[in-house]
């Protein structure tokens, strides 16, 4: 699969051959305010890059890693709606591609392994964590699930959190630069965060709907 082509500057830097294989299909525009190609990371996705490109996302009670090797500037994020499955069920869908879309044990799994395949170096890799908002307040506190599964995690693989911004009530934009490791976060108010909200609940919906019935709790 190639690269969609994009009608960039001349002086983007960009190079769409550079696109590690598994990637093609995301989303890409030219961010004239960043000066760069930007990637859009959506619920279930996750993206892994060795170039000069940003990554974005809106988070509401999902929880993207952003995780980076600084010496070699390769570095991805996820974006996942639950921590992990319950009762330690597995199987069918979840051995999927997709698994990355219901937990965020494969998805931080998934985006390590593809960072170390890239070529980046376990012993350096860094971490930036956001979002696990409680946008969905009729529901199940699945933010704060995220963000006590997100830190088990890290704590666990011993890797080193160099920014976290979790919890709250809101939103948040999400912009990550994985060559260098910068990120950047804005919280959305008004009608951007009630269209989040609206979302979140029909893609949790969808998962309760999945042949693997009873791993998702909503209210």
């Amino acid at each position: 699969m190639s690269v969609p082509a994009l009608n960039l500057p001349a002086s983007a830097g960009y190079d769409p051959a550079r696109v590690l294989p598994g990637f093609e299909h995301l989303r890409r525009f030219w961010d004239p305010a960043q000066s760069c190609v930007t990637v859009k990371v959506l619920p279930g996705e996750f993206y892994v890059s060795m170039q000069n490109e940003m990554i974005s996302t809106v988070l509401g009670s999902c929880v993207s890693a952003c995780i980076y090797d600084p010496a070699r500037g390769i570095g991805g994020m996820n974006h996942f709606m639950l921590p992990e499955p319950l009762n330690g069920e597995r199987g069918g869908w979840a051995d999927t591609v997709g698994r990355a879309a219901r937990y965020g044990n494969d998805a931080m799994e998934q985006l390590i392994n593809a960072i170390l395949k890239a070529g980046g170096q376990r012993a350096n890799l860094e971490v930036k964590v956001f979002g696990g908002g409680r946008v969905l307040a009729t529901m199940t506190d699945i933010g704060k699930r995220n963000i006590d599964f997100v830190r088990r995690y890290l704590q666990a693989e011993h890797l080193p959190v160099r920014a976290e911004d979790l919890g709250d009530v809101h939103p948040r934009h999400v912009q990550f630069f994985p060559f260098t490791g910068k990120a950047r976060v804005r919280q959305l108010s008004g009608r951007a965060e009630t269209v989040l909200a609206d979302g979140e609940r029909l893609y949790l919906k969808r998962l309760a709907n999945d042949p693997i019935k009873g791993e998702v709790e909503l209210f």
